[in-house]
């Protein structure tokens, strides 16, 4: 008989690097809940993304959904404020793509989100550009926030099994992690 025990993971990366797409799609084939650290860390606004959660609120919403289920993937970045749920995690995985992929990502969903709003001269303009800008910044480390080094730094701390999905395409990303997973089943006779 096999008995799988709780999974309790993190996935995370820099934007745009597909940690909520590769968390959803997980957790759609293995049951488990998903949660994203966008979801406590930003105010859910009329204009998203711009106006952040005191810390104590997101602290306390993060930890009642995280305590809430056995089998769980929390995607995006905890760098900053999340870090003291780190002793929850049975599996971390950090995922990286180049520079030029993220960023031809980020414009695509940029422009999905607010159309021709980011467009020069339009409303959304700035807020996009600073944006994209402060996502180029995160292999070379020179703006606040995440940063190449800083999750290598984090990663290399941890203490439950980690990987680190390199470029791969979303189907191979999906299946690096599910092995991972099945890597942890325990066999009982």
């Amino acid at each position: 008989m096999v008995i799988e025990m709780k999974h309790k993971m993190h996935i995370f990366g820099a934007s745009g690097s597909g940690t909520t797409t590769i968390a959803k799609a997980i957790c759609d084939k293995l049951g488990y809940k998903h949660f994203d650290s966008d979801d406590y860390y930003w105010l859910p606004t009329k204009d998203p993304f711009t106006a952040e959660r005191l810390r104590e609120e997101c602290l306390k919403m993060l930890e009642s959904d995280l305590t809430s289920c056995d089998n769980w993937v929390l995607s995006g970045s905890l760098t900053g404020w999340g870090e003291i749920f780190t002793p929850l995690f049975d599996l971390v995985v950090f995922v990286y793509v180049p520079q030029d992929i993220r960023l031809k990502r980020l414009k695509k969903r940029e422009y999905e989100r607010y159309g021709d709003e980011i467009l020069p001269g339009s409303k959304k303009y700035e807020d996009s550009k600073t944006f994209l800008e402060w996502a180029a910044c995160y292999d070379a480390g020179t703006r606040n926030g995440r940063s190449f080094h800083k999750h290598e730094q984090w990663l290399s701390g941890l203490e439950c099994k980690t990987i680190k999905v390199i470029n791969l395409s979303l189907e191979d990303s999906i299946n690096t992690v599910i092995r991972a997973v099945k890597g942890n089943l325990i066999q009982v006779d």
